[in-house]
């Protein structure tokens, strides 16, 4: 049996538990997964569940998956507190059509109150389909607390 992860490990892992065990992600078909510091992945797939009027994905899974990516590749930095979204701009590049995508995530800058991360879909053939940027403070809600972060 492999050892029980520790430090970052523990973290990203239960910050993936959290991810997991979130409400809204039950109308999704997703998985996190934080590789390393200020690094994150959501593997989803699209559906006609998730298209507007036109038969492409509506703006909403766009802004949710950018959101999610960028949020937790800013807080796989922060072990003891949820980081609140503050600002966040997206750009449309192409519609996403059913099938599988990634949203990835990377934090740009800041350490201490202020985190900057972006992040970018890739639909299943390889082009991008949206980027976003944005800005996530620090909360006075300790991660310890919140149902589903369970750290080694």
């Amino acid at each position: 049996m492999p050892p029980e992860p520790s430090g970052a490990e523990a973290h990203y892992r239960a910050l993936e538990a959290l991810y997991a065990a979130a409400p809204i992600n039950q109308l999704f078909d997703s998985r996190l997964e934080i590789s390393g510091p200020g690094m994150a992945r959501i593997h989803f797939t699209i559906d006609e569940r998730y298209f507007h009027a036109a038969g492409a994905a509506h703006g909403t899974s766009y802004f949710k998956m950018l959101d999610d990516a960028a949020f937790y590749a800013a807080n796989s930095l922060v072990t003891d507190r949820f980081l609140l979204t503050t600002q966040f701009n997206l750009l449309f590049t192409a519609p996403l059509r059913e099938g599988p995508v990634i949203a990835e995530g990377r934090w740009i800058s800041g350490q201490r109150r202020v985190f900057v991360a972006d992040a970018r879909l890739i639909a299943g053939d390889g082009e991008e389909a949206a980027r976003g940027t944005g800005t996530f403070m620090r909360s006075r809600i300790a991660l310890a607390g919140l149902p589903g972060y369970r750290a080694g």
